[in-house]
């Protein structure tokens, strides 16, 4: 009998790299970005990929880098030795049943286990999750310098370029007024060709969010995101029902069941799918599921990963059968430097899928040996035994 093909070791590493420029958004502000970096090994000899990151520390969200590490060293690790390598559902479902939340860390995971599976076969993660219906991804940039003149040069030189043609704002840091200001300027300079969007990031409250999509549909913007508390659904529903410009939820989004809940209470007209808040591709794509029996609008989102997350995400979003406002998978623009050998394409205004196995991607050795936080060179292998699945 064959033997099976098991997880043999698991090493988390913190790579922390700089950003082009400071970027704004309403709870900080970005000049590096932190990526949690997870290669799995197999007792065949392959090696899968993952990566998950947060958005300024804890300033985004409830879970950190220096979290998920921990999460993944401590109790996750442990789990996956010793479980077949080839069904990454069977493995999951056992991280699932065994861990509480912990999505980010999960997300990783089942990313570096596609990518094992998908060298071993010969087949890209893509094919995996059921094939791509579309070889490349639009993919916007967001405009977060705060300076409206520069702003309006970057997005110029970015239309030339054939890089991007569809800007978000990132607003919320000042009052309504002058963010609202900022924003139709930026709108009238690049014209009614460019589709502008606008992101919140819960800053507001229902009464500031009222006066704010007013004046933002009357000049132009074409999508709001997230204007109000994740919490507060029920101000996000009314917003919704009041305005004809889309509402997106994005921080009150992480997966199916709330996906199934914003649609039952027509709650938001544009769900931010995210691989990291959903717990990775599988649940990610039960939550697109579910939006398209809805009729929910759908949006690739991001956390700002760097080159390996965002290119897990384009896997995923590539097989949905509706992605109606794209992505935003732009996270490897916004670094410096990387750490995988060749950086994703971006061309025409479109994130292209790479072609080869897995995720298509390889390690740069030398890069992360530089930019990994401990420069120890020391790796984190789980022996321990763990029941199977």
């Amino acid at each position: 009998m064959k033997p099976a093909i098991t997880v043999t070791a698991v090493e988390t590493l913190l790579v922390d790299l700089p950003t082009i420029r400071a970027h704004k958004l309403a709870m900080t502000v970005m000049h590096r970005q932190t990526l949690v970096i997870v290669r799995l090994r197999c007792s065949d000899g392959h090696e899968g990929v993952g990566e998950a990151t947060s958005i300024g520390g804890l300033a985004y969200g409830d879970q950190s880098p220096e979290g998920v590490k921990l999460a993944i060293d401590t109790y996750l690790a442990p789990l996956l030795i010793g479980l077949d390598a080839t069904n990454v559902n069977a493995a999951m479902a056992w991280l699932v049943r065994s861990v509480q939340g912990q999505s980010l860390a999960k997300s990783a995971i089942e990313t570096a286990l596609l990518d094992a599976e998908g060298r071993r076969r010969g087949l890209p993660v893509h094919a995996l999750l059921g094939g791509a219906v579309r070889a490349t991804l639009p993919v916007l940039w967001t405009l977060a310098s705060g300076d409206s003149t520069r702003d309006i040069d970057e997005a110029l030189a970015l239309i030339e370029q054939r890089r991007h043609k569809v800007f978000k704002l990132k607003v919320g840091r000042r009052d309504v007024a002058a963010d609202v200001a900022h924003v139709a300027a930026i709108k009238r300079a690049l014209g009614d060709e460019v589709l502008i969007t606008v992101d919140a990031n819960q800053a507001w409250d229902e009464a500031e969010a009222t006066r704010a999509i007013a004046a933002l549909e009357a000049a132009g913007v074409g999508l709001i995101e997230q204007p109000v508390s994740r919490r507060h659904r029920g101000a996000l529903a009314r917003l919704s029902a009041r305005f004809d410009v889309p509402i997106m939820a994005d921080e009150g989004f992480n997966d199916a069941i709330d996906a199934f809940e914003l649609a039952r209470n027509a709650a938001a007209d544009v769900f931010a799918l995210k691989l990291s808040k959903a717990g990775g591709p599988g649940e990610t794509l039960r939550a697109a599921a579910v939006a398209d029996a809805a009729g929910i609008g759908l949006y690739g989102g991001t956390l700002l990963e760097g080159s390996l997350g965002s290119v897990a995400a384009a896997h995923t979003f590539a097989t949905c059968p509706q992605l109606a406002w794209g992505t935003e998978l732009f996270g490897p623009l916004l670094l410096k430097d990387d750490i995988v050998v060749e950086r994703p394409v971006f061309r025409d205004f479109e994130l292209h899928l790479p072609t080869g196995p897995g995720l298509g991607l390889q390690i740069d050795e030398d890069k992360l040996a530089h930019y990994r936080r401990d420069r120890t060179h020391t790796s984190i292998r789980v022996t321990a035994p763990s029941t199977k699945v």
